[in-house]
């Protein structure tokens, strides 16, 4: 039995093996107290204790593997020895060894254990070796045994030990001869860049691995070369130097080009492959794993083969290709000799299929996959198994998997997801992996707050948060502390759930990086979704915190309410970006309402489960609030279809309708207050879906709103370095492409630009244009950098969306992805952008998140205020606005808030394009000063 030989292989003398034993028991018993009814539970207690227990841990593995397999942990340090470091030992036959004081062989065993993710097992080994090579004063091998130390401990979390045995082993090799230890060195810096990384010292550690890259250099070691290049480009992207980052990686690609085919070379192409895939550049990442499998096909590496083909599927599955996911995955399992990346890819090919609800393939797919988890060795990996299918077994219980009325799933209940747990818990305190053991308490506590008993499921949380805090797992800790302020929250301890959702929060912010960069530091074997995972907490958070007021308004928790939201929004770009995003010095938007002759107001809408919650902003006045009493699925189904409505001309009167209960959600419980304080400008801190709609074309029933107030949105509470255009002279570069490029036959011919582009001009704006075919992103590069515009005027085809990769323009050669904004339009050493206006895109059609890509854009350009429209309009009409705005801005002194408010009336009162089609779509982002 598996568990017997665990208490064998650490050497656990009879007690601790009987109380490992009975820990087991009164786990099982436990959950056999949740689960199932009396009299059962009294049958189960009846059986021997033996059969109950072998019972309870004969149970599968199942091993979900997270879909971004990026880069892994940096190679071990080689030591010179007898020990062929390639040798497949058996992990249980390794571990069952008697006790050796020959420091080779525990250096193996140590390298094994950490492989296979026994990670606690691989440091008390790799101290027994470094004991024995101090004893042998072989300074060398002691110093990479030290390293490898070092990234044992890092896995555990256990910083402060791992920096120390870092240092020991670094000062020994400084000692050394450089000629004997050069590539060791190199190894041992690579693990010191990783430690640095993981404590969130991102400059260090890219120091760390510049130096590294040099040595590898010395010592022709291409292959080091290029694991360094990888790394230093995850240590730019973790700094928010995206480009850099890109640049860092492409210089990897042509190293590679140079080198001739090899094992080295394939799996090279594979962690450029899958860096450029979190990166978010999929067409770069396709090539490169493409060309991983051709080299591994040539060299008949099934090993390579397979890995590469896993790639390919978590290529496709990134870009929404589910059929071609599958596809590759079926291949992998075909080709693959590595019976873990065949699972690994087996489990994904189930999460496909989850997804698609095809129950029928899931039910097939099944037993394969358990036939072969229960061989997985005793490991971090196998722990996690057990926790993810539980989490998966839940999904099935509380999911649309009954309504396939099988019988085979009929069967599946929470009893089930509750044996994996119990098995986890007893494992991972078997291997002493605190993280894993934690990981695995939140999920139990999960399923005690399920069946609403609160008490336990509160002790299993904290002993979970306790163990996390502790192992340095903050990915697991914010889960933890979110669990617990939603059982303090239903045992109506307010301030106490309060607590621990700031607490999450707080955790939270301090993952702002890690989350999106650092997918090393965040493990893997994680369930992580955003949307699933982050959001609520957040969401819920403020609803907890709007709760707390009891009916009576406190400013302190508005402004706490309103921040929490601001930070939601921060994170939603962090996350579509894959990186932190917003930096700079920025002044808070209060400030300025605040300041003397202001006349602006805020509004901050929060869509809750229940309830449209809004706080306001007046100048002079303090925060105050007002809510409507409705769910989150019917305020999203409104927004959705008034959306849908207001791209139609002739479906005027239901757009009124529909936008006037709109209104009186968000504005109508204040129109009085805006009236007696002079407001003529809303800005808008925009949640959820609608962000989708222009605030412009809400309805009170008489007049739009546009025709009372200038109209901004903000992305968040704060603006960077906020002051007014019209003091400044205006200098625009304006770039248009009248024909879409070959490839994109559905967008239509652009011809009013050049109307648009000479109305611009007797505006009396000064311009330098870019046409057609001289519209290139080397050629806009090469303009920006060269002179020093405050407008870019692009009148261009493009297009907004939740997934990055699909938030682009087009120029003559094809397309610009928005990540590309920010080498655009941050030239260094020139003036920032002031303004920035895209008068030709659209959001995509059916993405109810669409404008996340319209802010990341207005975000990644770095322009102070951006101009864009949210779905496109006649270019005619569009020409008009373009003239109307650039003529009222130069006119005097307004804003471009009031510039654009204008110029919409404008259009407004033309007789052609009075419809909201016409002149709602234009939103102002940002300083709207």
């Amino acid at each position: 039995m598996v568990m017997a030989k665990t208490t064998r292989i650490f050497g656990a003398n009879s007690v601790k093996a009987k109380r490992q034993k009975g820990l087991g028991r009164r786990v099982f018993f436990l959950c056999c107290r949740i689960f199932y009814p009396f009299r059962v539970r009294q049958s189960l207690i009846l059986e021997t204790k033996k059969t109950a227990l072998a019972h309870f841990l004969s149970l599968p593995f199942y091993f979900l593997i997270a879909l971004l397999c990026i880069i892994g942990s940096p190679v071990l340090a080689k030591v010179p020895s007898s020990i062929n470091p390639s040798s497949q030992l058996s992990i249980n036959r390794l571990i069952s060894l008697a006790v050796t004081t020959d420091p080779a062989s525990l250096l193996q065993q140590g390298k094994v254990l950490y492989s296979a993710g026994n990670f606690a097992k691989a440091v008390e080994v790799l101290q027994q070796a470094v004991q024995a090579y101090k004893q042998q004063g072989d300074n060398l091998k002691l110093a990479a045994t030290l390293s490898n130390l070092s990234l044992a401990y890092q896995q555990l979390g256990a910083w402060s030990q791992a920096q120390q045995a870092i240092t020991e082993s670094l000062d020994l090799l400084k000692r050394q001869d450089k000629n004997q230890n050069l590539q060791i060195f190199a190894q041992s810096l690579d693990i010191q860049g990783r430690l640095q990384l993981a404590m969130g010292q991102s400059e260090a550690a890219l120091a760390t691995w510049q130096q590294t890259e040099e040595i590898y250099k010395q010592a022709d070691n291409q292959s080091g070369v290029v694991r360094s290049l990888i790394n230093q480009a995850q240590a730019w992207r973790s700094q928010g130097f995206y480009p850099r980052a890109v640049k860092t990686l492409a210089q990897v690609s042509q190293t590679l080009k140079s080198q001739p085919d090899s094992i080295e070379k394939t799996v090279s192409l594979r962690s450029l492959g899958d860096a450029l895939l979190v990166l978010g550049d999929l067409k770069k990442s396709r090539q490169a794993l493409e060309e991983s499998l051709r080299i591994a096909q040539n060299l008949q590496s099934g090993a390579d083969i397979g890995a590469s083909l896993f790639s390919l599927g978590n290529n496709a599955r990134k870009q929404q290709e589910k059929q071609q996911a599958i596809a590759y995955y079926q291949q992998t399992v075909a080709a693959s000799s590595s019976p873990l990346t065949k699972i690994q890819a087996q489990l994904n090919q189930l999460g496909l299929l989850i997804e698609d609800q095809q129950w029928a393939k899931v039910q097939s797919l099944l037993p394969l996959i358990e036939s072969q988890l229960n061989q997985l060795p005793l490991s971090r990996a196998s722990i996690y198994a057990h926790v993810n299918f539980s989490q998966s077994l839940a999904k099935v219980k509380s999911g649309v998997l009954q309504a396939s009325r099988n019988n085979y799933y009929s069967g599946l209940s929470t009893k089930d997801s509750a044996k994996l747990l119990a098995s986890a818990i007893q494992q991972s305190r078997s291997l002493g992996d605190k993280r894993a053991e934690a990981y695995a308490l939140k999920s139990l506590g999960g399923l005690y707050e399920e069946t609403r008993q609160w008490s336990e499921a509160q002790d299993l949380t904290r002993q979970g948060l306790a163990l996390a805090q502790s192992s340095n797992a903050p990915e697991i800790t914010y889960s933890l502390e979110w669990q617990l302020g939603r059982l303090l929250w239903a045992t109506k301890d307010i301030n106490g759930a309060i607590a621990a959702y700031d607490a999450a929060v707080d955790t939270l912010q301090s993952l702002r990086r890690d989350l999106v960069v650092n997918k090393d530091i965040v493990n893997q074997d994680i369930q992580f979704n955003f949307r699933d995972s982050v959001e609520p907490v957040y969401r819920q958070s403020v609803e907890l915190l709007l709760q707390s007021q009891q009916g009576k308004p406190n400013e302190k928790i508005l402004e706490k309410a309103r921040d929490r939201i601001e930070a939601l929004q921060l994170a939603e770009l962090d996350d579509f970006f894959q990186e932190a995003c917003l930096q700079g010095q920025k002044v808070a938007l209060d400030e300025l309402v605040d300041q003397n002759n202001s006349k602006a107001a805020i509004l901050y809408p929060i869509i809750l489960r229940d309830e449209l919650q809004v706080i306001v902003k007046i100048p002079k006045q303090s925060l105050q609030s007002h809510s409507t009493k409705i769910s989150q699925a019917e305020v999203e189904k409104l927004l959705v279809e008034l959306r849908r409505n207001l791209v139609n001309p002739t479906a005027t009167k239901i757009v009124q309708t529909q936008s006037q209960e709109v209104y009186n959600w968000l504005l109508k419980p204040i129109e009085s207050q805006l009236q007696k304080s002079g407001v003529d400008t809303l800005v808008f801190v925009l949640d959820g879906p609608l962000r989708n709609l222009p605030m412009a074309a809400l309805y009170d029933g008489q007049q739009y709103l546009v025709e009372k107030y200038a109209i901004a949105l903000s992305v968040g509470l704060q603006l960077l370095d906020p002051k007014p255009l019209v003091k400044q002279q205006l200098r625009a570069l304006t770039a248009g492409l009248t024909q879409p490029p070959p490839g994109f036959t559905k967008f239509a011919p652009l011809l009013a630009i050049k109307s648009e582009f000479d109305g611009i001009t007797k505006a009396g704006v000064a311009t330098t244009s870019l046409m057609d075919r001289n519209f290139k992103k080397k050629n806009l590069e090469s303009e920006i950098s060269a002179a020093s515009f405050n407008i870019v005027h692009l009148a261009t085809h493009g297009q907004f969306s939740s997934r990055l990769e699909d938030t682009f323009i087009l120029d003559f050669d094809g397309q610009i992805n928005v990540k590309d904004f920010d080498t655009l339009f941050r030239s260094q050493g020139k003036t920032i952008v002031e303004l920035l206006v895209l008068s030709a895109c659209q959001t995509a059609a059916g993405d109810s998140r669409a404008a996340l890509g319209l802010a990341g854009a207005a975000v990644r350009a770095g322009a102070r205020s951006t101009i864009a429209s949210l779905w496109q309009i006649d270019d005619e009409s569009t020409a008009m606005f373009v003239s109307a705005f650039y003529r009222e801005l130069k006119s005097g002194k307004i804003t471009k808030a009031e510039a654009v408010h204008r110029a919409q009336l404008q259009l407004l009162k033309h007789p052609n394009y009075h419809a909201p089609s016409f002149w709602s779509a234009y939103v102002l982002i940002g300083n709207w000063l």
